[in-house]
């Protein structure tokens, strides 16, 4: 094996990027233009690059697409509006007012293409009831602190938009629709990616309610009454999503399956323990360090080198104020527990280049991780404790920094694990 465990690590993330790609891999789903109108809408941080992929098949089309804030693509007549993410802003709920608009007065002879991916519930904004922007921030905002694991945060999102869980397709209903969707949620459920703009829901407005009550949120008047009418969201066998076709194209399971190849062409023996890990990101760091130690006790001098490989969304519950993200913490939570193990290095990231509060993707942890932090006297628990990972990688030069990748498959883990009498450290 040619490569530095951290090389091989970052080509192994850099070709689960790749795979998903819309521009590689759109183009297999999307059938010959219809006959007609064509519209094309959409949202997400992989929607702008989702549109182009569209139109070099397609050629012109016009439409109107939300992406997030530096993620926009030259798409010719489709308008493509930039807008805030994670947390909502103006220029996303104008945007998705003209969206509604456009979609409002198609018939049954028109079609419209809608391209979805993760990060369009918070670009797609539209508040239900009298719930203000200023208060769908605030919720936006705690739900993100709060460690609630997405599903739960998008049943809350559902029932307080006029737009996602089915009601984005009702609105162009009785056009046909065809929904092509990349999955940044564990188990791909259509009706979690983006909140479901295109999928009917089967949740009512008191599980929204329920899950604000656990996690502790203060909920103004405004939310309270719309939680307490009926929900706005679209049953999920209604007449109006009849002509609706949701496709997911691109998941976690296909760019770990392609990392997995690259890995075994390197030498290694590979091991995907899931595509749909959930969990707070330093109690699955302690797991999977002593999965990754068990896994290196029971090799033999001379074995391959082996690959662990995981994908899926795991959360943060802020207890300081630090810059971190999910898979920062991760990898920093696994440096901790694994203690400077000699033969065992790893590589955290989101695939989308943003890791929670910072536009870094992770970053790479190996034996030197700790003993780098300690010659400059920094202590892994003390960023820890203040969900201060970015800093921390920062400081030793350990971050992985992409920019916008312009897809979204969500967390990508790898840790390479050496048997311990040959061990290049």
């Amino acid at each position: 094996m040619s490569d530095t465990p951290e090389a091989l690590l970052r080509r192994l993330f850099d070709q689960a990027v790749a795979v998903a790609d819309p521009m590689q891999s759109l183009g297999a789903v999307l059938p010959p233009r219809p006959a007609g109108r064509v519209l094309v809408v959409g949202a997400g941080k992989a929607s702008a690059r989702m549109a182009e992929a569209a139109l070099a098949k397609w050629g012109p089309c016009e439409g109107l697409v939300i992406t997030r804030y530096g993620y926009a693509r030259p798409c010719g007549g489709i308008e493509i509006v930039e807008a805030a993410h994670p947390v909502p802003d103006d220029a996303g709920m104008q945007a998705t007012a003209r969206m509604l608009a456009l979609l409002d007065p198609l018939g049954a002879d028109d079609f419209v293409l809608a391209l979805i991916s993760g990060g369009a519930s918070s670009l797609l904004v539209q508040p239900a009831g009298n719930i203000t922007l200023a208060e769908k921030q605030a919720i936006n905002q705690a739900l993100l602190a709060s460690g609630a694991p997405i599903r739960q945060i998008n049943a809350v999102r559902k029932h307080l938009s006029r737009v996602k869980g089915g009601q984005l397709a009702a609105s162009a209903h009785p056009a046909r629709m065809l929904a092509l969707m990349i999955s940044d949620v564990p188990g791909d459920d259509p009706g979690m990616i983006g909140s479901g703009p295109t999928v009917g829901e089967a949740g009512g407005p008191a599980d929204a309610l329920a899950i604000l009550t656990r996690y502790d949120i203060d909920i103004p008047p405004s939310v309270r009454a719309v939680l307490a009418g009926v929900s706005g969201a679209v049953p999920l066998h209604d007449a109006r999503l009849a002509n609706v076709q949701n496709i997911i194209f691109a998941a976690p399971s296909q760019s770990l399956a392609a990392a997995a190849v690259m890995a075994r062409a390197a030498g290694c023996t590979v091991q995907i323990t899931g595509d749909a890990v959930e969990g707070e990101a330093r109690e699955v760091a302690t797991l999977h360090a002593r999965a990754a130690l068990s896994a290196q006790d029971a090799m033999a001098p001379g074995d391959r080198p082996l690959i662990l490989l995981s994908g899926g969304e795991l959360t943060v519950t802020r207890r300081g104020n630090g810059i971190g993200g999910p898979n920062a913490e991760y990898a920093l939570a696994l440096a901790t527990a694994l203690n400077r193990a000699p033969g065992i290095h790893a590589i955290a990231c989101d695939t989308d280049g943003v890791d929670g509060a910072a536009e870094v993707a992770g970053a790479v942890i190996g034996p030197n991780t700790l003993r780098a932090a300690a010659e400059m006297g920094l202590s892994p628990e003390t960023a820890l404790a203040r969900n201060d990972a970015h800093t921390f990688f920062e400081a030793i030069g350990a971050q992985v920094v992409t920019g916008p990748t312009l897809t979204n498959v969500n967390d990508f883990r790898a840790t390479w694990v050496q048997p311990r009498s040959t061990r290049p450290d």
